[in-house]
């Protein structure tokens, strides 16, 4: 696995860990940190290419199915780093009335990159890790193809979020990070010496156990200090709501740094809120990962 040359991708890693003035946490006696992962790479920015690497070189070359909805920047970054290293990519995509449709920019850019993209209904998405429903996908792929699951994450997705645990230990007393599949929070808490929280951007209160499965899977067992505020998703999955809009655009006046809505902006949000409501002991140093771009 550890023979396949990703070197062409050129990660910018560690990534920069940048203090910013914020009177909103400088009045309780708190240090707010960026850890600026959305600098790693501009193809495969933030979480997705601590999650994709080591996937990557398990692939070793061979062509990659993976899946996501329409948006999806984990497809992206998969065909991205298909087209930069040369492998083919296949994305499975949730809704087969999309077939039929012109291409969103995010589907558009996927396509560029030389994805095939093929789409499924609903039902045959949620069934996606049943066998013959896998098997149906890979016979219509290149033999030896290998899967990565949605997120990207899985137990060498946690192991290399792992990494952004350890390059903030010593460095922070607190890491928050928004989740999705929660590989990122799997792995970031079994790296990171301090307290991590999550922020789920979709609603559900499944989180917990997916996290602890993933690190079961990656570990053996439990690892790290980690909580959950399921309190800003602000409606569920791809949703905001003007509260979180103005939010986000304050933070951006105050600090220069455009803020991506669907994940960053909650989490922030909540480092704001528990701020507010004395989460944070004085002398605090927070760390906020910033996962992606706008």
């Amino acid at each position: 696995m550890d023979t396949y040359d990703l070197s062409a991708l050129r990660p910018r890693i560690p990534s920069p860990l940048e203090p910013v003035e914020d009177e909103r946490f400088g009045r309780y006696g708190l240090t707010l940190l960026l850890k600026r992962d959305d600098l790693i790479h501009p193809d495969l920015p933030g979480n997705k290419w601590r999650k994709l690497a080591l996937n990557l070189r398990a692939a070793g070359g061979r062509p990659v199915l993976t899946f996501g909805g329409a948006y999806s920047n984990h497809l992206r970054a998969t065909a991205a780093a298909g087209r930069l290293l040369g492998f083919p990519t296949i994305g499975v995509v949730r809704g087969d009335e999309l077939a039929g449709r012109p291409l969103n920019p995010s589907l558009a850019r996927c396509a560029a990159d030389g994805m095939r993209l093929e789409f499924v209904d609903r039902a045959a998405y949620r069934a996606k890790h049943d066998p013959a429903v896998l098997a149906e996908l890979l016979g219509r792929a290149p033999e030896g193809t290998c899967v990565v699951p949605e997120g990207g994450s899985n137990a060498l997705a946690v192991e290399g979020c792992a990494a952004l645990g350890r390059e903030l230990t010593g460095r922070a007393d607190v890491a928050a990070v928004a989740c999705g599949t929660g590989g990122t929070l799997a792995g970031l808490a079994a790296g990171f010496g301090g307290r991590t929280l999550g922020v789920p951007v979709l609603k559900g209160g499944f989180l917990g156990s997916e996290v602890r499965a993933l690190q079961e899977a990656a570990f053996g067992g439990p690892r790290g200090d980690w909580w959950l505020d399921e309190r800003f998703h602000c409606g569920g999955y791809g949703r905001t709501n003007p509260g979180l809009d103005a939010f986000a655009q304050d933070f951006e006046a105050r600090h220069g740094l455009a803020i991506e809505r669907l994940y960053v902006a909650k989490m922030l949000l909540a480092l704001v809120s528990l701020a507010e409501e004395g989460a944070f002991a004085p002398g605090t140093r927070i760390a906020a990962v910033i996962t992606g771009a706008p």
